[in-house]
């Protein structure tokens, strides 16, 4: 089904039920008509994640430029190294790093990003699939039993198993010394906040379940109970049906509500090499549903990311 926002000549097309659409009629960049900005913005709440293709004019520059019409990008990452000259700019790049967990981008901070736009660069002939899950009607769909349990509950997320930093121990001789050095890096620095499990989305006020693979423990419960919970949880989330997986091509651009859903970069393209550039966009303090902010217990992100208003 493709509809026509307000912008004349914007078009989406939606992917999948739970969430995903394709927004044709634009060629991104810093110069776009307020009422193209505010046509995309509204496709990127009610879609979760949208996508463009036919952007092979864009460079780091001309992808900073647009998204900087959507909100204030943050730094790359708040201990990884950005692409030189791009303090903005993270490449995700197959040589030393994979995102094959599902993720919200960076919830180990008490600001978490509001918005990733991640840009191919370097793609593999096959495989290097990105996948989506919506955290909203994962909460929405839960028993009522489960809501009462999880609005009430807190988890403490950390870096120290950031996803990115995810060792290859499969590789014959021990540990590639790429992925090793990127993992030092990432952990350089320790962060851990409290969030609630269900946070208030600013701007729908929709509620959503944040999860993901930062979470290391929830607040008051043992290792065994956060184990057999948080795999319970998850599973609503990742549920097949309650997800869509995005097939890259040249010139494509993805963009994520980061309050609104976890995603996953599907490994299955072997050794083949595989780059994507990521900018993130700043965003709030999580909110419980009875109003408390999230609280960082180690860490203080000011550096990463100035705060939504």
């Amino acid at each position: 089904m493709t509809t026509q926002l307000e912008a004349p000549t914007v078009t989406v097309t939606k992917v999948g039920s739970a969430l995903g659409a394709v927004i044709g009629g634009v060629q991104l960049g810093g110069e776009l008509a307020p009422a193209t900005v505010t046509a995309i913005r509204q496709a990127l709440l009610t879609h979760k994640v949208i996508f463009f293709r036919d952007q092979q004019h864009l460079d780091d520059a001309g992808q900073l430029a647009f998204a900087q019409l959507l909100g204030t990008p943050t730094l790359a990452h708040p201990t990884a190294k950005s692409i030189d000259g791009a303090s903005n700019v993270l490449p995700i790049d197959s040589d030393y790093s994979k995102a094959n967990s599902w993720h919200t981008d960076v919830t180990f901070v008490d600001r978490i990003p509001a918005i990733s736009l991640l840009r191919a660069v370097t793609l593999p002939a096959y495989g290097g699939n990105t996948s989506w899950a919506n955290t909203v009607t994962a909460y929405e769909n839960l028993p009522v039993a489960l809501k009462a349990l999880v609005d009430r509950l807190w988890a403490v997320h950390s870096n120290v198993y950031d996803y990115a930093g995810r060792l290859d121990e499969s590789r014959v001789g021990g540990i590639d010394v790429k992925f090793q050095q990127y993992h030092d890096q990432f952990v350089s620095q320790l962060f851990e906040t409290e969030h609630p499990v269900v946070r208030v989305h600013p701007e729908t006020g929709e509620r959503s379940l944040v999860l993901g693979h930062f979470v290391r423990r929830f607040v008051g419960l043992t290792a065994a109970e956060t184990s057999q919970l948080f795999q319970l949880l998850q599973n609503r989330v990742t549920n097949l049906d309650n997800t869509v997986r995005w097939q890259w091509q040249p010139g494509d651009l993805a963009i994520w509500d980061n309050r609104a859903t976890q995603h996953y970069g599907v490994a299955d393209y072997d050794d083949q090499p595989r780059r994507l550039h990521r900018i993130t966009l700043a965003g709030d303090v999580p909110v419980s549903v009875d109003g408390v902010r999230s609280t960082p217990r180690t860490g203080d992100a000011a550096h990463f990311s100035l705060l939504d208003s």
